[in-house]
């Protein structure tokens, strides 16, 4: 006998979701290291080509963030997975320390773990992201306010020295 009231189908991700998964995947996790957990993608690997290399893994990266913008996601969200992307390409652009820092940062990961969590609960991360956008301004003005200051200093010692 038939169920007259089958299961509803689980609801699709959007296109965009899915090609973000893919990009993420194929950057930050494609093959697993032998012999252990961690696992590699074309992003450390594309660091490693000189001067192009860096480049072509944030062109590809920048397609989350602009899927992420398409599908209405906050500013201080997209403001934060900019800084990843950032991050990730000035970091990256230090010949072999950015390799090695492409090896545990992930940046697509971590952006993707930002457009999932706005798709599951878009006020509660985008007040996440406001309050990490807030520290990340907080530092940026304190370091500011202290190379000012520590410059005051120096200079205030070489009239000194006069």
């Amino acid at each position: 006998m038939m169920n007259a009231n089958p299961e509803p189908a689980a609801p699709r991700d959007p296109p965009a979701i899915t090609r973000a998964r893919r990009i993420s995947r194929v950057l930050d996790d494609l093959v697993r290291i032998p012999g252990t957990r961690r696992r590699v993608g074309l992003d450390p690997l594309l660091g490693l080509l000189p001067g192009l290399g860096d480049w072509i893994a944030l062109v590809v990266s920048l397609d989350l963030l602009f899927s992420a913008a398409r599908m209405g996601v906050g500013a201080a969200t997209l403001t934060r997975m900019a800084g990843n992307l950032l991050l990730d390409a000035l970091v990256g652009m230090v010949p072999l320390l950015g390799d090695l820092f492409d090896l545990g940062w992930k940046a697509n990961r971590r952006n993707l773990a930002l457009l999932e969590a706005h798709m599951r609960d878009p006020a509660r991360t985008r007040t996440r992201s406001k309050w990490v956008i807030g520290g990340i301004l907080g530092a940026a003005v304190t370091t500011v306010g202290v190379g000012v200051w520590a410059g005051w200093l120096v200079l205030r010692w070489l009239v000194g020295l006069l």
